[in-house]
């Protein structure tokens, strides 16, 4: 099984496009999301200094752009999961068929410049702590009035909030752990950005999605989410909520994936799997030099998704891995409401309910009670449901 994954902001590299823009179409394509993000994605991507892509502005369309550039290059149809890092998460909203490409540029381009005014509000900021007892890093991060913004496992957890708070911290750093302040405009994923996150929803409120069609994980929870809506309220929430990639990469071990793909500018989620999730082979793609090894890497563990809706029912998944319990006394046959709890996944976090996105006759279960499931896994198959 195959995941293909879109990095999040400070991934990006001065000069990073510049070998995709022999690629026929590319600049063209550049220069359209250019006018739908309202940032010139070209200069951004070959001529733009480090300081000026750092700009939160600038930075969120630009990432959202190369990643959706590559995957224009390589058969996306056999790729089974899709996930994204914090911005990174519209790509993949975008490989998953939830949003158009063109739809999630524009909101990349609107959440980067709201996310970029909340940060001249208060003088905020984030810093990455290594090593360290998780328990006592949390303790630490709540004791100084901060926030776990990031928790990307492999014992880096992301501090953020109050710039004298983050001193605080680094003055008094928990047992065995290291500070290292981030160049980063303000205090991402934290109540802090409340202002973008309403900017944010007011511009989705108008947007058409559609239901994913690949397995693509939430970076609420590591949970698989199959309905466009869900997906679409998680992208705008997800501006004030961590960004738990630890729980992400617990999901790829948990469905058995067997190789990833990060696209460009990859590296940095490539090192995080690596030292998280054991056995799996990774591919980077910065240039179109690699692309031939990721059409390779598709053939080898790529496959159809399995739980894609049928034109005339609509196949509900597992959001977690646990053991499924199905709603006592729900039988095939049943009236469905659209929302109705249909039963529920008993997992390691707890109980995560399980609902018909859409009214319809339950015409068949997939899962018996105390079946062992993983996420995205076939639950229920509803008729009718559109």
């Amino acid at each position: 099984m195959l995941a293909v994954l879109a990095p999040g902001q400070g991934a990006q590299k001065p000069g990073f496009l510049t070998p995709w823009l022999a690629l026929p179409g590319a600049e063209a394509r550049l220069r359209w999301w250019s006018a739908l993000a309202s940032v010139d994605l070209v200069h951004l991507g070959t001529e733009a200094d480090a300081e000026e892509i750092r700009d939160t502005a600038r930075t969120q369309p630009l990432l959202t752009a190369a990643a959706l550039l590559a995957a224009e290059h390589l058969p996306m149809y056999d790729v089974t999961v899709a996930a994204g890092h914090s911005v990174g998460e519209l790509a993949a909203a975008a490989f998953a068929g939830v949003l158009s490409p063109d739809t999630a540029v524009t909101l990349a381009g609107v959440r980067g410049r709201e996310m970029a005014a909340a940060c001249a509000l208060e003088p905020t900021g984030m810093s990455a702590i290594l090593g360290g007892d998780e328990t006592e890093v949390l303790a630490a991060i709540e004791a100084f009035g901060l926030h776990a913004a990031n928790r990307n496992g492999a014992g880096q957890i992301v501090a953020a909030g109050a710039l004298d708070a983050l001193e605080k911290l680094k003055a008094e750093p928990p047992t065995r752990a290291k500070i290292i302040p981030l160049s980063v405009a303000g205090a991402f994923h934290t109540p802090f950005m409340a202002p973008a996150e309403q900017a944010l929803g007011t511009v989705a409120g108008g947007i058409t999605v559609a239901a994913p069609h690949k397995i693509l994980l939430s970076n609420r929870d590591g949970n698989a989410v199959d309905h466009g809506p869900t997906v679409l309220r998680r992208l705008v929430r997800q501006v004030t909520a961590p960004v738990r990639w630890d729980l992400v990469m617990a999901t790829l071990a948990d469905l058995g994936v067997t190789a990833v793909i990060e696209l460009p500018p990859a590296g940095t989620l490539a090192g995080l799997v690596k030292r998280g999730v054991k056995g799996i082979e990774i591919i980077t793609v910065n240039t179109p030099d690699d692309l031939d090894k990721a059409r390779d890497v598709i053939a080898r563990h790529g496959a159809q998704p399995t739980h894609e809706p049928h034109p005339e029912f609509r196949v509900v998944v597992s959001g977690a891995a646990g053991t499924f319990e199905p709603a006592e006394g729900l039988d095939e046959g049943h009236e469905l409401r659209d929302g109705q709890v249909i039963g529920a996944v008993v997992s390691r976090q707890g109980p995560v309910e399980v609902t018909a996105h859409g009214a319809g006759t339950l015409a068949e279960w997939l899962a018996s009670k105390d079946d062992p499931v993983a996420p995205g896994q076939p639950l229920a198959r509803i008729g009718g449901a559109l």
